[in-house]
């Protein structure tokens, strides 16, 4: 089968498309013929050994994968061939992938693969984070800072069905344009206009209620100068750099600074992760969340989609598509 290979640490142009055996079920395991793998940032920190969950090379890149079952392993009675299902964790990004039965779970009727694929990395953390970690109410207001990537434009989305106000803020009027496209309320040019200033003329100089910040970076200093009180400063991911915050700052204004690690909940909180497992495919299946799509990339692609991704040139969700459903 074909298969984006790492045989070393470093740049996507490193990454090596080849031939390579297909994989083999062993126990509490199937092997899943892949229609379509997320392509997200993780990725790039992975080949470069940035990442908190490490690999050892050579390996098969590609997180969360959505396809369908072909093989069976020994002690699997959860799944059978022929059953559409997500999950995972690595060697998404080839025609072929072997993965536990506790990591994946079926795909809702109806749902394009290519939709579902990348669900935890973007959905799952956004609902986490405003549900369970920024306490996200209806009639607040939120920021979101890198709003036109997927964690950014699903932070939107989720927003909106939450009955959040949404201040979308990015670099460029393309990528604002499909940040109201996708539903925001209001947006912010901060290549333009100066974003804490900004947010507070959008919210009668209040200050938005919660940041969702998937940048970090110098944006992250101003965006936490912008909350209000008692705010709640959602840290999400660093596509910008690991910022420093003055602390007095959350003194001033009596507001939070609070982590999100969406990951680590399925360990540490798995009730919560499953439930937010269970509801966002709710929404998924009744049509209540439309993942947005940007590109569709073949196999061959990959290295050059992650070339993309890490020179911030990436406008939305892409995905690779190794077999087409």
């Amino acid at each position: 089968m074909k298969a984006v290979v790492c045989k070393e640490f470093g740049p996507p142009e490193k990454l090596v498309v080849e031939e390579v055996e297909d994989p083999i079920a062993g126990e509490g395991e199937v092997v899943v013929e892949v229609h379509a793998t997320a392509i997200t940032f993780p990725d790039t920190l992975i080949i470069e050994d940035k990442y908190q969950f490490k690999q050892t090379p050579p390996f098969v890149l590609g997180g969360e994968a959505a396809g369908q079952v072909v093989e069976i392993g020994g002690g699997v009675s959860d799944l059978a061939v022929g059953d559409r299902v997500v999950g995972g964790g690595t060697g998404g990004f080839a025609e072929k992938m072997v993965a536990p039965v506790k990591s994946l779970r079926k795909i809702p009727e109806g749902v394009d693969p290519g939709a579902v694929t990348g669900m935890g990395y973007a959905y799952g953390t956004g609902y986490y984070g405003l549900k369970y970690r920024g306490d996200l109410t209806e009639g607040e207001t939120m920021l979101v800072l890198g709003a036109s990537g997927s964690v950014g434009l699903a932070a939107i989305e989720l927003g909106k069905i939450m009955g959040a106000r949404v201040i979308a803020a990015a670099s460029s009027g393309e990528k604002l344009a499909l940040c109201r496209e996708r539903g925001a309320d209001e947006t912010i040019n901060y290549s333009e206009e100066d974003l804490k200033n900004r947010a507070k003329e959008l919210t009668g100089g209040n200050g938005v209620d919660v940041v969702y910040d998937a940048v970090g970076g110098e944006r992250a200093e101003q965006a936490l100068r912008a909350t209000a009180w008692r705010g709640r400063f959602l840290v999400i991911g660093f596509t910008a750099g690991i910022p420093k915050l003055p602390l007095n700052l959350t003194l001033l204004k009596s507001c939070d600074v609070r982590g999100v690690f969406w990951g680590a909940s399925k360990m540490r909180e798995p009730e919560i992760f499953y439930r937010v497992e269970r509801e966002l495919d709710e929404m998924l299946a009744s049509k209540k969340l439309v993942p947005h799509i940007a590109h569709r990339y073949p196999l061959d692609e990959v290295p050059a989609a992650l070339r993309a991704m890490m020179d911030r040139q990436v406008i939305g969700k892409i995905v690779a598509e190794p077999v087409r459903s």
